[in-house]
């Protein structure tokens, strides 16, 4: 009991020491963006894989194809795990190229065309 009394006499000195100003809280940012935020353009975010597919080419190959959601652009691997390339159309069901490559077809057929660097232009089965 005796303890109890010494420290609230602490306690109570340390609150009378805060500052008792009054304060103010701005909601948004400080620096007053908030029509640029509002005027920005929309954000275009990349395409979703749709589907991976794997392909049994003529010459016994096997390619490696990610198809992706805006119907325009695939991703052509040599192996599993190998660096993609990524190949574009300019229009959704025309055939998609990039340096050396090209691919005709979609995520859904049971076949496609592939053109790869040194492997020529060769039918594809899923």
């Amino acid at each position: 009991m005796n303890r109890i009394i010494p420290l609230a006499l602490v306690a109570a000195a340390a609150l009378a020491g805060c500052n008792k100003q009054s304060h103010t809280i701005v909601a948004g940012s400080p620096d007053n963006q908030d029509n640029a935020v509002v005027n920005a353009a929309a954000v275009q975010l990349p395409p979703a894989i749709e589907a991976s597919k794997s392909y049994r080419c003529k010459d016994n190959s096997v390619v490696y194809i990610d198809w992706l959601n805006d119907k325009k652009t695939a991703d052509i691997r040599a192996t599993k795990t190998g660096e993609p390339t990524r190949v574009t159309a300019t229009e959704a069901g025309k055939a998609m190229t990039a340096a050396g490559y090209s691919l005709t077809g979609d995520s859904t057929a049971e076949a496609v065309t592939v053109e790869r660097p040194g492997k020529g232009s060769q039918s594809c089965k899923a």
